[in-house]
């Protein structure tokens, strides 16, 4: 008998996945974490029934979030990550001698102590000295830090729950103030690509527009989300995303990806048509 682990899309779309086993499964306050294994992804990690990584395409993700802002700002050294409980960001921010510190705010600590233990591909640094993790509100957390951070990467599972107030302008606002003069920050924007995500891509992108004076959306393409189509968002006070990118500098520092290239930087700002129309219509 197949067992099978289905996400849904749409009303009329979903993605299903075999499994060979039920590694883990939690139920807390804020949400239900389960850790399957698949023949063809490997280990996966789901939120409430929604895939948050697989084994197989974590290191698209994980490597767009981080490098993107990394290779623009001139010496990042102190860095804010919302989410992130699976360690895909954090291992990727350590390949960077400079960094000094990581403070990783995540509300459910539970997915962070499944993580160390069932997936250690992407949460093997979350135990480095460099990280502090703070159980905490993300919009609590922020709300009184003025210009302490280079950058900031909201690693968010999804805007429900207790993401919800990371749609709002006070959260952007209070990213902007704690940002020093020169600050970065990234977010994942959701897909454009079916009806009922357009609307969270398209608030996040107004609350973010009306708050940094420099603001782009990338792509990635993740296989396991939903259309297999990503966006992020890139905001700054002073850094343009491309027109600021030292390639040279980038790839002299021998770092190893697996999708990320300093070319594939530049072109994953060129989106299509229909996502600039999109965005276009709330800025």
């Amino acid at each position: 008998m197949d067992f099978w682990f289905t996400e849904r899309h749409t009303e009329d779309v979903q993605l299903s996945i075999r499994l060979d086993k039920h590694i883990f499964s939690e139920e807390n306050d804020n949400n239900r974490i389960d850790i399957f294994e698949s023949p063809e992804y490997g280990k996966i990690l789901t939120a409430d029934g929604y895939i948050v990584m697989t084994e197989k395409d974590e290191f698209i993700y994980h490597e767009m979030m981080t490098h993107i802002p990394m290779a623009v700002h001139p010496n990042p050294q102190r860095i804010l990550v919302f989410g992130a409980g699976d360690g895909g960001v954090v291992r990727e921010l350590l390949k960077y001698p400079e960094v000094e510190r990581i403070d990783m705010v995540e509300v459910n600590t539970g997915v962070v102590e499944a993580a160390k233990k069932y997936l250690p591909f992407s949460a093997g640094g979350l135990d480095d000295p460099k990280v502090t993790i703070h159980q905490q509100n993300a919009l609590r957390y922020i709300r009184h830090i003025v210009g302490e951070y280079d950058v900031i990467i909201i690693d968010s599972a999804g805007y429900y729950g207790p993401g919800e107030s990371l749609l709002s302008r006070e959260f952007y606002g209070s990213c902007y103030k704690a940002l020093k003069d020169d600050g970065i920050m990234v977010n994942q924007h959701q897909s454009p690509f079916y009806d009922e995500d357009r609307v969270e891509t398209q608030n996040a992108h107004k609350r973010i527009v009306n708050s940094f004076p420099i603001s782009r959306v990338y792509q990635a393409h993740i296989p396991s989300y939903p259309s297999g189509y990503w966006l992020f968002g890139f905001a700054s006070k002073k850094y343009h995303p491309t027109d600021d990118l030292d390639a040279k500098r980038w790839n002299e520092r021998g770092i190893i990806t697996n999708y990320y290239t300093t070319n594939l930087h530049r072109g994953s700002f060129a989106l299509p048509a229909y996502v600039e129309r999109l965005l276009k219509r709330v800025e």
